[in-house]
């Protein structure tokens, strides 16, 4: 193939004609391709496949990391071991193509990989190394780790997918009219843009959207305006006239604030995360325009077919047998990690996804006396899971995980699996009866993997964060923890209702159903899996970005 004048390698759809460029740190394709850490990855993969099936005119840029996030082991005793490990892909095609970029005012050489659409039904995509004999050991290691602990390191990975991915469509000349930054972390290709136009802010704002996953200020990333400046940050402009641009005085360089200023549109990733970044942002004069546009997932690769044929037939046999068979698939899983034999009659919670302070893995155990009644009680029976990768330098998120693990040693009918990847998600999200989601409102962007619980008969308990909002109808698709006043209670008072309400729940109304009213149960399961099937499928997530943000602009 001649990547110097690449062309979409499958005929585009005139409706999706537009030509995209989506820029993202990390992209959750394939269990066997290890560039992914969390909903970030697995929101950018079903993207990617929702392109592909919609026939869009939108190639996907990364970079090849060559350790990934981390493996996830255990040390001797059970608790977490983070473990790094050389990836190896035959299937990635190398392009030929080898250029360099500007990081930390000296010369890196960049080589690029291709996934073609054919191997795993995604957009063309085109990942960046710096792996090469050509640069030196410091400049290799940029696309080591996924999300570096280093702060020098981190700025030149934004580097290399904003730079390295703005050069590489130059040097394929491959023009775009929309570069989309899923988070900022590929902002200096913003800059990249603004030096190439000679400076014209106007035709960069033409060219770039912007989708922000942060609902809290301090969650967005700020690092020294001087440290980012060294780094070849802005492509050579001058710290002053960074500060008129992002136009905050403060001696921090904000990277979401800035990609705000310099996009044409951008969008949160629910109804409710639209609501709170317009709260959020619009203190600051000359933001763009913030929509939403709610995250999806590829149903076609997460759904799990015999279920969804079975309810369609209303075979209720077939549905009941092919649930109890995801099940002991499952528990195959958690037998061959524990040693424990979960049995697929009992009534299974898992609760799965990145460990983080505010997604709370622990909640129910914050009340030991009830969570053991929880586990012991004789009339309904309980098994709960839970999985997850904390970050590997958040070092209260990994206590949180170890000290899940020490109490799984006396609990038979609870496990922490390790591992937690796409395989294993898919697995979790099919032999789950329960998904349980319980972060701090409103502290979750979105939420994503209670919607791929929901196809795969698995139903949502969570707090009314996110995605929920716009699906869950209590009782009859989900179930739902009814807000607190979060504005103004401590999080001692917002975590302990949660808690109790979270309990109540559980105990009087989903347990009954479970065991009590079986008809009833499954027809929870069966309204959860038809209305998630399409409002929350990632072709209408992939249209609506064209119609919504891609489309806006230029006009």
């Amino acid at each position: 193939m001649d990547f110097k004048n690449f062309e979409i390698p499958y005929n585009v759809n005139p409706k999706y004609a537009k030509k995209v460029a989506y820029f993202s740190m990390e992209f959750a394709i394939e269990q066997v391709l290890k560039i992914y850490s969390g909903g970030l990855g697995f929101l950018a993969g079903s993207h990617m496949r929702s392109a592909y099936n919609l026939k869009q005119d939108l190639v996907g840029i990364g970079i090849l990391w060559k350790f990934g996030y981390y493996d996830q082991a255990r040390n001797h005793d059970q608790t977490l071991q983070p473990v790094w490990t050389k990836k190896m892909y035959s299937f990635l095609e190398d392009t030929g193509i080898k250029f360099q970029i500007e990081i930390h005012s000296a010369p890196v050489w960049v080589k690029v990989w291709y996934l073609d659409p054919e191997i795993f039904n995604t957009a063309p995509m085109f990942f960046l190394s710096t792996d090469v004999p050509e640069n030196d050991h410091v400049s290799k290691t940029i696309c080591h780790k996924l999300y570096d602990a280093n702060e020098s390191t981190k700025l030149a990975q934004y580097i290399l997918l904003g730079k390295g991915g703005a050069r590489l469509l130059d040097e394929m000349n491959l023009e775009r009219e929309i570069y989309h930054m899923n988070e900022a972390h590929g902002l200096p290709a913003a800059f990249h843009l603004l030096k190439k136009y000679n400076g014209d802010m106007n035709r960069v704002r033409e060219k770039l959207v912007f989708t922000t996953h942060t609902p809290e200020e301090a969650g967005n990333e700020k690092h020294n305006l001087k440290l980012c400046y060294d780094m070849s940050y802005f492509s050579g402009l001058s710290m002053e006239e960074v500060k008129r641009i992002e136009g905050s005085d403060d001696d921090r360089f904000n990277h979401s604030l800035c990609a705000l200023k310099m996009s044409g549109i951008a969008n949160g990733v629910s109804k409710l995360h639209g609501e709170v970044s317009n709260t959020l942002w619009s203190k600051y004069p000359g933001i763009c325009e913030i929509t939403s546009i709610t995250n999806a997932q590829d149903f076609k690769y997460w759904a799990d077919k015999p279920l969804y044929n079975a309810m369609d037939e209303n075979d209720e046999t077939a549905f009941d047998f092919r649930k109890k068979h995801l099940k002991k698939r499952l528990f195959k899983i958690v037998a061959d990690q524990t040693g424990n034999l979960f049995d697929p009659d009992v009534f299974t919670i898992v609760w799965a996804r990145r460990f983080a302070g505010y997604k709370r893995a622990d909640l129910l155990l914050h009340d030991k006396d009830r969570f053991y009644r929880l586990l012991n009680n004789p009339k309904y029976p309980v098994q709960i899971i839970w999985a997850g990768k904390p970050y590997p330098m958040d070092y209260a998120a990994i206590s949180t995980f170890n000290s899940l693990v020490e109490e799984s040693k006396n609990n038979k009918n609870m496990a922490v699996l390790t591992g937690y990847e796409l395989s294993l998600s898919k697995s979790l999200k099919q032999g789950s009866d329960l998904w349980l989601n319980n972060p701090r409102v409103p502290r979750e962007a979105s939420g994503t993997s209670g919607m791929t619980a929901a196809m795969n008969g698995s139903v949502n308990l969570s707090t009314d964060d996110g995605w929920i909002p716009e699906f869950a109808k209590h009782g009859e698709n989900s179930f739902v923890v009814p807000k607190a006043d979060y504005m103004n209670t401590s999080i001692y008072e917002q975590d302990t209702h949660d808690l109790n309400t979270l309990y109540e729940i559980l105990e009087n109304e989903i347990l009954p159903t479970y065991y009590d009213k079986p008809s009833q149960w499954r027809k929870i399961q069966y309204n959860s899996m038809e209305d998630v099937k399409d409002q929350f499928n990632s072709d209408r997530m992939a249209d609506e970005y064209y119609q919504l943000m891609y489309n806006h602009q230029n006009k």
